[in-house]
């Protein structure tokens, strides 16, 4: 088992084992595993209006100036970018870029489904069978997630994949099949860290942050339920697709302000086959690094 506050994971591209950069990383451990941290992080840390302090730094003028720093550390690649790195007027701008056509191929297959985002994945075909996330013990607890019961229990023997974003990565989320999107529902919450750091002391983080719910309505994956979760030192989540619209696999959902932050997908029973790399690692408890477009799974 690694040790607490390093992170692993399995990237599915150079299938090697790899240790995570992680941005903030001595903030992160005081925060969340020294006493005095814990207090800070109840008392103002987990509280939105942090958060919003934080984005608003990040839409300054004066921000720019880390963008090629952070380039530079984090070994990005700027011949993906939309834009050169210096035309962003912001650090906030950089942090929500978009990408060149074609430089996330989606996989055309029907059949299948793909990755919402560029991260860190881990996939479980049936919730209810989940015996550890991240360490040993820890489950969703969908009726939480989700604040209807109801509909948890529609979800409750489905397949979930919890799809994490690092500040390193590209911030824009797609659609993971092709359906009908609704309006997205808005449940109201604190602002706490969804880093491994912070979920391996506290899975709750993710059902009691400020999370997005929107439901598609597809013809080949049935009804699926894809969810934006906020943390700490996220502006906000934008949603920048049409609701009530047919929107096809792959399209730009919206995208996270600064900050890593997390998409949660959910299936419901019998409806999806999801690839096996991604069921081997997360039965490990390790993430599987996967590029958004790429295969997620397969009709069941």
């Amino acid at each position: 088992m690694a040790e607490p506050d390093t992170i692993k994971f399995f990237n599915r591209y150079s299938l090697r084992l790899e240790q995570e950069l992680v941005y903030g990383a001595a903030w992160m451990r005081w925060t969340y595993g020294n006493p005095f941290g814990r207090l800070a992080l109840e008392a103002f840390v987990k509280r939105p209006f942090f958060s919003q302090w934080y984005g608003w730094r990040m839409n300054r003028s004066i921000s720019r100036g880390k963008v090629l720093p952070f380039i530079r550390t984090y070994g990005l690649d700027v011949n993906e970018f939309a834009d050169p790195p210096e035309s962003f007027s912001s650090f906030n701008e950089f942090f929500y870029r978009r990408l060149k056509p074609g430089a996330r191929p989606i996989n055309p297959d029907p059949l299948t489904a793909v990755f919402p985002a560029d991260g860190r994945h881990l996939g479980f075909p049936d919730a209810s069978q989940i015996t550890g996330v991240f360490v040993k013990g820890q489950r969703f607890d969908l009726v939480k997630l989700l604040g209807d019961a109801s509909l948890a229990a529609r979800y409750a023997t489905g397949a979930v994949v919890l799809s994490r974003l690092c500040p390193v990565d590209y911030h824009r989320f797609h659609f993971p099949v092709a359906g009908r999107a609704s309006e997205t529902k808005l449940l109201n919450g604190p602002l706490y860290s969804v880093n491994p750091i912070a979920l391996r002391r506290q899975l709750a983080y993710l059902w009691e942050n400020r999370r997005t719910i929107t439901t598609i309505e597809s013809e080949k994956f049935g009804t699926v339920l894809m969810l934006e979760i906020g943390a700490t030192n996220v502006g906000s989540i934008k949603q920048t697709y049409r609701a009530g619209t047919t929107i096809v696999k792959g399209a730009e959902k919206g995208y996270f302000e600064f900050g890593g932050s997390s998409t949660l997908l959910l299936f419901e029973p019998g409806r999806i086959r999801l690839a096996e790399d991604l069921v081997e690692h997360s039965r490990q408890q390790r993430e599987l690094y996967a590029r958004v477009g790429d295969r997620l799974g397969t009709i069941a």
